[in-house]
């Protein structure tokens, strides 16, 4: 099945690579050398543009479960929530602002693996790309903190107090063609 990538997919330049490439040696574990790191991140973002699963992954020299493994690695270090963060900070003429789609599409697959924090980060820092589905069936923590901090409403308002904290948590599962759908 043929996958159609929901960002434009280019190579990283020298300049961005160069941006990147501080995040990503930091976050990259130890132990066998990895031959062509700049090859390997293309074929990451390469792959986290379509919606195809892992075994999908065509990268010359690279296989599939290799790179599926190194990106569970660098989520599991880290390294998402740091580029968010770096994005967030850094000036509109940044070389990373030019890869910011690529960041937010493989930061959207590492929901899974990184949970409600990531999605909590994406929501504060405004990056609605990163967010794995529509905002409004995602839970919303800070939102409904604020509500709880508040303390109960009167009892005429009780059952609508519910119904928007019963909102506030999120869908328990969003149909696959929302999910999709969203940009």
């Amino acid at each position: 099945m043929s996958y159609a990538p929901r960002i434009p997919i280019r190579p990283l330049t020298d300049l961005e690579w160069h941006a990147l490439l501080p995040y990503v040696l930091r976050r990259s574990p130890q132990g066998r050398q990895i031959g062509d790191l700049r090859a390997r991140m293309n074929a990451l973002f390469r792959l986290t543009a379509t919606d195809a699963p892992w075994k999908d992954a065509a990268a010359p020299g690279i296989a599939a479960e290799s790179l599926a493994r190194y990106y569970r690695r660098l989520t599991h270090a880290g390294l998402w929530e740091r580029l968010l963060q770096a994005l967030h900070d850094a000036a509109p003429n940044h070389p990373l602002r030019g890869i910011e789609a690529m960041i937010c599409r493989a930061a959207r697959r590492a929901h899974r693996l990184r949970g409600l924090g990531l999605l909590v980060l994406a929501r504060r820092l405004g990056f609605r790309r990163a967010l794995n589905g529509p905002p409004w069936l995602l839970p919303h923590p800070d939102l409904s903190e604020n509500l709880l901090e508040a303390g109960p409403p009167a009892p005429h308002l009780r059952k609508p107090w519910l119904r928007v904290l019963k909102a506030l948590v999120g869908r328990q599962s969003i149909p696959r063609a929302v999910r999709l759908a969203w940009v």
